[in-house]
């Protein structure tokens, strides 16, 4: 199957103005071994016919989003649109289209079908825990906790363990 390409940037792209806020994201984005999750993701759709589907790395993305931010798949849908952030995080040029509400729980619906969707889902957050990233659920609270240090990352993980009693 072919997959829509959605990681060219388009010229409505190079016009959005780079802003702090639309790179909060990131740091958890470029973490997490997108390539594991990708090779696992890779025999979803194996029909060499049909319109081109969006690429499933992308679809998982958005999934993610579901989960940490709480949202329904219609509003998730609204919230891709409207939203440079998630937009960014699932690279989803301004210039595409948005999946929409019913795209979302399909894809949801064919991961719970294959038994991926919970060991996806635990890879993203052992590769968060890892270091030492804390999601709130249900909020756009991405953080490390203050007691953390960067600069010496053994102690910081061995201090976060004991302050979360893992």
């Amino acid at each position: 199957m072919s997959w829509k390409n959605t990681q060219q940037n388009s010229f409505a792209d190079s016009l959005v103005i780079e802003h702090k806020s639309l790179s909060e994201l990131d740091d958890v984005h470029n973490i997490i071994n997108w390539g594991e999750i990708e090779q696992t993701l890779s025999n979803l759709y194996t029909s060499k016919t049909g319109a081109s589907a969006y690429p499933p790395i992308m679809m998982f993305k958005i999934l993610i989003l579901q989960a940490w931010y709480a949202l329904s798949d219609e509003a998730l849908e609204k919230q891709i649109a409207r939203d440079l952030m998630f937009r960014r995080f699932i690279d989803l040029s301004l210039s595409e289209a948005v999946p929409d509400h019913s795209t979302i729980w399909r894809f949801r619906q064919l991961l719970n079908t294959e038994n991926l969707l919970e060991p996806l889902l635990e890879q993203i957050n052992h590769h968060l825990e890892q270091n030492s990233i804390i999601v709130s659920l249900g909020s756009i609270n991405i953080m490390m906790p203050p007691s953390l240090k960067p600069s010496n990352h053994a102690n910081a993980r061995q201090e976060w363990q004991q302050h979360s009693g893992s």
